[in-house]
């Protein structure tokens, strides 16, 4: 290594001596690494420490000390993470590419070995539990048995992989949620690797691994590919960018969350445009917010689009250390290290930042976001004006009967690709709702008699019918996990109970969630009201939330009811909590607990009571809601550092399931070429030792034509596997009955099941083939009939012919996921145009060799007149081959007539790595090559 700053130095730690690269070595004129931002200085670390003098010299390093807040992000840095971590979902492709890149290395001529974790990584399996069961004491074991039956095939292919790959540890299923995992007892904060210390940081296969910047941890959610090339020792190529300082003061109010806290600030946050920059919180208020409450504000991080949204590290990050079992001294040497280089907060110290944004925490009241996303936060005391809102999206057919005008509202139309309606031309109303509402005050009403045991009820529009205690966000703040169950308790002994109609389920974070649940003697009353444990994953968050009661299922289909669901998660589009739901609901495990009693989003909990007590009183919200007071009791008597040593004493040995699984040897896998979970992936197929030049792109026609809000949830093949979906038919015609499809995240290790659904979603409207909703579009190879998807794409590769994918804002938004980008390449899309992106999945669609195009400035496919149906040609493409990354390529998108529409798009190849990625045709054949050297 290179260390042009004589930067290498020792630091005493109780005496023990260790190396490190101190920061303030960085000297010279325009220098100022004093007033660097947190987040900055830890990137900064991480280049002393690796400087090469090739990829990493000290022009590099002087380019992040003498950063200037005010700039455009335009400097290219070679970024080297601590660790990788991964969920199984998104974990399961990466072992399955590792598999295969060493059967393609020893087809190149070179050694196998070399593919192997270089980096630490370690996968935690918690996406993969779903809620089929609930409300029972046998639920969690029930559960679990499901799961194990439904994944076993997977399983068996891990427990391969951790036995085969050096430097890779899996956690086992029923331990936890991998963010919640990843705080409690696989984050060191400070790295001790053969002497040498230096900031613990990471990437992650899950967007919402930035939970771990409440520990002062910079980390982000990248896609798979991105983690492979990282855990094969591959620097993370990034732009040094802008940072976000946001100050807080003062203290939260009584009766606000931590969730209400979260809210605020995505809603602030995503108001003030913070995609693709770092967001750093500091000032007095710091201080004042509880670590778990810093991983919840860094854990919603995608929700408003930043790349990380990180706390620096203080008393709060040491004293979570303790509690958390962590080892003397590793505490020790987290503050002295953080004090050596400057990386300690202090209140009164002001770095330099490139905007500023300011929060009294004395102003967050309690609130609550939906129906459809994060950021759209409503006031609790306004949550049932909002739902009756926005209710009319959602209820044409009534609509149309009561008022008369929600025809005319529909003209009106929002993104069609972010759609709340259920309409065929992928229209909603317009914001001016009131004129939708019907004339008497009320709001769209379909009353159903319902019978369930013995007992009738009556559903409408607007019932709970998912409650769920869910979700790394909150699953991992004791303080309101411990309001939960406070309340619940209250409710309890007042007489209240869960409406029959609503599914109830609790999935904590980890085991210590339990522990501290049990010793406090509040488990029963959670049981009590129909939050039995289902599970230690991320369930209903991710769409994992099972089927509804088949009563209220049968109902809500039958009569087309928009009915909700409420959950302390961090994802609520449409489409993605459970299929029969139309409206989706965030809120704290304490007010998510209030609903499942109330019943209905259709009351204002604030003012009107949640039910009747024994004696026929009425209760309120105000009535069994407990005081600060009672939580921080409960958590300072339940909750010691042993807990945290018990559980995680040894977290990667699993239990008698995990350990009797079949394991099979070897260093390169055995294919079962019957499997339906585990695929050779194709990504090496023909590829050579030198790649071939860049093409520009003739003759392509559109895949699919979409609006604004495009997300991954919309692209990536997520959720149940339907019958009649190309997804399911290639199961049946491999043998599977419907009742062992399993979802599509369980089967990501098979890219045949992934590709057939991909932008499959049941929300998705793709604008060339209206009157269609979900994976549907027109193939032009036969005379333009409407098809899937999947098929047309497999007729357009038989037929030579590229694809493009057309659409508006914000493109790739939501979650990190390798399969938005995979299937969209295995699909034959060989070009996107959108209005903007969001970072990680254009970067995807780089790694997989995908070019992502931007429309000219104020221009998009409607302004251009683009209707999807021309033939589109890309050209001066081909400057890549020169090493040179063109600004704009030529478009032209030719009609049928033979008219043309012409205009140069933006080439969003943002850094020289991803321009060396789509020059070898994806991430993953630039690393293969690279180690073939």
């Amino acid at each position: 290594m290179v260390d042009s700053f004589n930067a290498e130095q020792t630091l005493e730690v109780d005496g023990t001596s260790y190396t490190y690269f101190k920061l303030d070595a960085v000297q010279g004129d325009g220098l100022d690494v004093a007033t660097l931002p947190f987040s900055l200085k830890v990137l900064l670390e991480a280049l002393l420490r690796t400087e090469d003098g090739a990829d990493i010299t000290a022009d590099d390093i002087k380019a992040i000390a003498a950063w200037d807040p005010s700039s455009e992000p335009d400097q290219e840095i070679q970024f080297t993470p601590a660790r990788v971590i991964m969920q199984d979902f998104t974990g399961v492709p990466c072992v399955v590419d590792l598999a295969t890149m060493r059967e393609a290395m020893v087809d190149l001529g070179g050694d196998p070995s070399k593919i192997n974790p270089l980096a630490p990584a370690e996968m935690v399996i918690d996406h993969s539990v779903i809620a089929d069961v609930f409300g029972t004491p046998e639920a969690f074991e029930r559960n679990v048995e499901i799961e194990y039956e439904r994944n076993g095939e997977r399983y068996k292919f891990l427990r391969w992989g951790q036995g085969a790959f050096d430097n890779f540890k899996v956690v086992p299923p029923g331990t936890g949620i991998v963010h919640q995992v990843n705080i409690e007892h696989l984050a060191r904060v400070v790295f001790d690797k053969d002497g040498t210390v230096y900031p613990d940081s990471c990437v992650g296969t899950d967007s919402h691994t930035t939970m771990v910047n409440g520990l002062g941890v910079v980390g982000w959610g990248v896609g798979g590919i991105e983690a492979e090339a990282a855990m094969l020792g591959q620097p993370i190529s990034m732009l040094i960018p802008r940072v976000v300082g946001f100050k807080l003061h003062g203290e939260l109010p009584e009766g606000a969350t931590a969730t209400d806290l979260v809210l605020t600030i995505t809603e602030m946050l995503r108001d003030h445009g913070v995609v693709g920059k770092f967001v750093e919180f500091y000032g007095s208020g710091v201080g004042a917010v509880p670590l778990a409450n810093r991983a919840t504000i860094g854990n919603m991080s995608p929700e408003y689009g930043s790349t990380i949204a990180v706390f620096p590290i203080d008393e709060e990050t040491t004293k979570y250390l303790e509690l958390t079992g962590r080892s003397a001294e590793q505490v020790a040497l987290v503050e002295a290290y953080a004090k050596a280089q400057g990386l300690w907060h202090d209140p009164d110290h002001e770095p330099r930042y490139s905007e500023y944004l300011e929060l009294d925490l004395s102003t967050v009241v309690p609130s609550i976001a939906g129906p459809k996303r994060p950021q759209d936060r409503v006031e609790l005391a306004s949550a049932k004006e909002g739902f009756r809102g926005a209710l009319n999206a959602y209820v044409e057919e009534e609509a149309e009967t009561t008022t008369g005008k929600y025809d005319e509202a529909l003209e009106e139309s929002f993104p069609a690709s972010d759609p709340p309606a259920s309409d065929a031309e992928g229209t909603t109303p317009s914001r001016d709702y009131l004129s939708c509402v019907p004339a008497d005050g009320g709001r769209p009403s379909n009353p159903i008699e319902v019978t369930l045991d013995g007992q009738t009820f009556t559903l409408d529009h607007g019932a709970v019918t998912i409650a769920a205690i869910t979700s790394c966000t909150n699953t991992s703040n004791p303080s309101v996990m411990i309001g939960a169950a406070l309340l619940a308790k209250k409710a309890v002994e007042k007489g209240l109970t869960r409406k029959p109609w609503v599914k109830t389920t609790l999935a904590p974070g980890s085991k210590v969630v339990s522990d501290y649940y049990d010793r406090s003697g509040l488990t029963p009353y959670l049981d009590k009201l129909g939050f039995n444990l289902v599970g230690y994953g991320c369930t209903t968050c991710i769409g994992n939330s099972g089927p509804l009661i088949p009563e209220v299922s049968a109902a809500v289909n039958e009569n087309d009811l928009a009915v909700v669901s409420v959950l302390s998660g961090n994802r609520n589009f449409e489409g993605r909590i459970n299929p029969d739901i139309k409206m989706n609901y965030l809120a704290s495990p304490p007010l998510v607990v209030a609903y499942a009693i109330a019943g209905s989003m259709d009351v204002d909990i604030t003012t009107e009571p949640l039910g009747e007590d024994t004696d026929g009183n009425p209760v309120y919200l105000k009535d069994i809601w407990p005081s600060p007071a009672e939580v921080e009791d409960v958590i300072a008597s339940s909750i010691t550092s042993d807990t945290f040593g018990k559980e995680y004493a040894d977290v990667f040995a699993g239990d008698e399931r995990w350990q009797n699984l079949p394991t099979p040897e070897g260093d390169t896998f055995a294919w079962d070429e019957d499997s339906t979970y585990a695929r050779k992936a194709p990504y090496f197929d023909g590829m050579g030792l030198e790649p071939e030049p860049v093409t520009d792109i003739e003759g392509a026609r559109v895949l699919l034509k979409l609006g604004d809000s495009v997300t991954t949830d919309h692209i990536s093949p997520a959720g149940a596997i339907k019958k009649d979906s190309p997804a399911g038919k290639y199961l049946m015609e491999k043998g599977v009955e419907p009742r062992d499809f399993n979802s599509l995240g369980s089967r990501r290790g098979n890219h045949e099941v992934m590709i057939r659904g991909t932008f499959a979603n049941i929300r998705l409207r793709n604008q060339i083939a209206p009157g269609t909703e979900g994976g549907f579009t027109r193939d032009f190879t036969a005379g333009g009939e409407v098809t899937t998807v999947f098929d047309a794409s497999q007729n357009y590769q038989a037929a030579g012919v590229p694809l493009v994918v057309l659409s508006g804002k914000e493109y790739g938004s939501g979650s990190s996921r390798d399969w938005a980008a995979k299937g969209t390449a295995l699909l034959g899309v060989k070009v996107v145009i959108a209005e903007s992106y969001e970072r990680i999945h254009r970067s995807n669609l780089i790694g997989m060799g995908v070019l992502p195009l931007q429309f000219p400035q104020g221009e998009n496919a409607e302004s251009l007149g683009l209707t999807g149906e021309e033939t589109f040609s890309v050209t001066g493409v081909t400057e890549l081959n020169e090493g040179r990354t063109p600004k704009t390529v030529k478009v032209v998108a030719t009609q049928e007539g033979g008219e043309t529409v012409e205009f140069d798009a933006v080439v969003r190849i943002d850094t020289p790595g991803e321009a060396n990625y789509y020059r070898n045709g994806g991430i993953m054949p630039y690393v293969l090559r690279s180690l073939l050297d």
